[in-house]
């Protein structure tokens, strides 16, 4: 049961560190309009809950069967998620990364569609290529029950506070302030940095035992 424990500690901490509730919860107030009330914050909450919660559950069913298909071995995965993680990682710690995984165009599709929480939001903002990457992952490391159970409570925790996160990001934004919302994102991107280069070491060195070995 310690094991269990630990287990989850572990990846609700790796999961938490890369989705960042509290960066995206900024992301988010910033595509608010001026217009919005608090049971529209809460509505926007809700969807981008549901909809990376979805997400999760169809990465964890059909992620390693997509690799399969394209014939990808997992360490290849731990090497570019870790190097897709890395730039994330840089990108927060520099404070260059505000907009996360938001493109242009979904820029624009905001500005002409009132309901923005599935698209971009969700997806890509808080459920994006290092999030997803990480769960195939994570997955792939799983050896029982016990095992995946940790992994699919770890991130129903990380999507419970993405929720409260989203809810009560206006209180959090004056609580914290833009400096401490700031802060925190570095240090999350500290935390990031480092999976990434134990994604990345951990991938290299599987992969070179097994082409040279």
């Amino acid at each position: 049961m310690t094991d269990f424990f630990d287990l989850l500690l572990q990846h609700t901490i790796t999961m938490m560190a890369i989705v960042d509730p509290l960066g995206v919860s900024a992301i988010m107030l910033s595509l608010l309009p001026a217009t919005a009330t608090k049971e529209d914050v809460n509505k926007i909450a809700f969807k981008s809950t549901i909809t990376i919660i979805i997400a999760f559950g169809v990465v964890l069913l059909l992620g390693n069967i997509l690799l399969q298909i394209f014939g990808i071995e997992l360490d290849s995965i731990k090497v570019m998620g870790g190097l897709v993680l890395l730039l994330m990682a840089i990108k927060m710690v520099n404070g260059s990364g505000e907009g996360k995984n938001q493109t242009k165009e979904e820029r624009e599709e905001v500005k002409t569609h009132e309901d923005f929480s599935v698209i971009p939001l969700a997806i890509p903002i808080t459920f994006g290529p290092g999030i997803f990457a990480t769960i195939v992952i994570l997955k792939g490391h799983t050896h029982n029950f016990i095992d995946l159970l940790a992994l699919v409570l770890a991130f129903l925790i990380v999507a419970l506070s993405v929720y409260l996160t989203f809810k009560n990001s206006i209180y959090i934004k004056k609580f914290l302030g833009v400096t401490g919302q700031k802060i925190i994102s570095r240090l999350m991107g500290l935390i990031v940095g480092a999976i990434a280069v134990q994604f990345v070491l951990s991938g290299t060195v599987a992969l070179l035992k097994g082409y040279l070995g």
